[in-house]
């Protein structure tokens, strides 16, 4: 029976697609930040922590407009400005790459942070993601693009993503084409839509539509099935023949890549989808995203964003990654020595001198220790060893049956 009149919520509940993580999934989830940031310390990238509030204007600046539309806005009791809540870090390294630390040649920069979200991306996902990434600005061959997209796959192996799958585009590819054909920029988000959803049909509608010339309207009619392994090249190159120069050095830069890639990371499975365009009014050249067997939804995306900072009065070449470490953790299995599998210490409540010292020893050692609370049997989860005082005196560890500690 319930109290609750109509219309009422339970105070408890979280709104859709927002949630809370408890033990011990948290303690999980901070491991697995830590581990990724460590990651990306070795690989000389610095940490950042930027604001989850800014003024709209430098939070959107130079973006996407779907990321306007996933951004929540409020009004500073201060100034009267507009401001947004972070739906994304990228934006913000940006800023502080162009505008805060304005360094002379490459800088690297790592972040972890929790954004939030007017809507959640995908069937499972969150509006309020732990977002995880990293961004190298102030280089712009592909060189750059091969380092950011082997750390992605390096954080996700230490994960425990296996065996891990890139898929590579290149937006230069579509733009060439569409400029070659002389569309505008609505015929042009017309077929991008069609595009993504792999509507053949309604693409060679939409090109007939526009009277698109018959070399341009093959080539563009032809993305939508160039798709596969690194031998999908080679077709792309007969599709795409005379396309220009800039789709021509688009296919090289994915060309020159995926051997790089190759050399470096040969247990990658490499795919190639040179229709599918995510962040194609964000990003400039290569894009990027992870999967793994068995999991919907890509585990990490990424890809070039050059000029970005220019908002910011500094336009840098940028690539970078980022991945949504809950969605990660829950592809993942959990650590072995989850402290709630048991790897802790019980100690009875005491005011002994000797105890309390071996309590503060464990504990400087790296044990878990949990106090016995007086009125209690049990010192909390995760216990399978107690102290126990010895005929000598001494406090000793001993095992015990976990049976109700956990």
């Amino acid at each position: 029976m319930t109290d609750k009149r109509p219309g009422q919520h339970s105070p408890w509940l979280l709104p859709d697609a927002v949630e809370e993580l408890l033990p011990p999934a948290a303690a999980a989830l901070e491991r697995l930040r830590q581990a990724s940031l460590a990651r990306c310390a070795r690989w000389g990238y610095e940490l950042v922590m930027p604001p989850v509030i800014e003024y709209l204007e430098a939070l959107l600046s130079g973006v996407a407009h779907d990321l306007d539309l996933q951004t929540f806005k409020l009004t500073d009791q201060l100034s009267g400005r507009m401001m947004g809540v972070r739906a994304d870090i990228t934006p913000q390294a940006a800023r502080i790459d162009a505008h805060q630390l304005r360094r002379e040649g490459p800088v690297r920069l790592c972040y972890s942070g929790t954004v939030l979200r007017t809507r959640a991306e995908g069937g499972e996902g969150s509006r309020n993601p732990l977002q995880m990434g990293a961004e190298l600005y102030g280089h712009a061959g592909i060189e750059s693009d091969v380092e950011v997209i082997s750390l992605m796959a390096e954080v996700l192996s230490a994960a425990g993503v296996d065996p891990l799958h890139v898929d590579l585009g290149h937006v230069g590819i579509f733009r060439g084409l569409c400029n070659a054909a002389g569309l505008d920029s609505n015929a042009e988000a017309q077929l991008w839509d069609a595009l993504q959803r792999k509507a053949t049909a309604d693409i060679e509608a939409l090109l007939t539509e526009l009277d698109v010339a018959e070399d341009h309207h093959r080539r563009l009619a032809a993305l939508a099935g160039l798709s596969g392994g690194t031998e999908t090249l080679e077709i792309a190159r007969e599709a795409l023949d005379g396309a220009g120069e800039p789709v021509e050095s688009a296919l090289e830069a994915l060309a020159q890549t995926a051997r790089a890639l190759q050399a470096t990371r040969p247990d990658l499975t490499l795919h190639f989808d040179l229709g599918e365009l995510r962040g194609y009014r964000y990003h400039t050249g290569i894009v990027f995203a992870a999967y793994t067997p068995g999991v919907s939804g890509e585990l990490a995306r990424g890809g070039r964003y050059d000029d970005i900072g220019a908002v910011f009065g500094r336009g840098r070449p940028a690539t970078g990654f980022s991945a949504d470490l809950k969605a990660l953790l829950r592809a993942t299995v959990p650590a072995a020595d989850d402290p709630a599998g048991g790897v802790a210490v019980a100690a009875p409540w005491s005011d002994d001198a000797t105890l309390r010292t071996k309590v503060n020893a464990l504990r400087d050692a790296g044990e878990t220790v949990i106090w016995t609370l007086p009125g209690h049997d049990v010192a909390g989860p995760g216990c399978n060893r107690q102290l126990v005082r010895g005929n000598d005196g001494s406090w000793q560890i001993e095992s015990m049956n976990t049976t109700g500690n956990q």
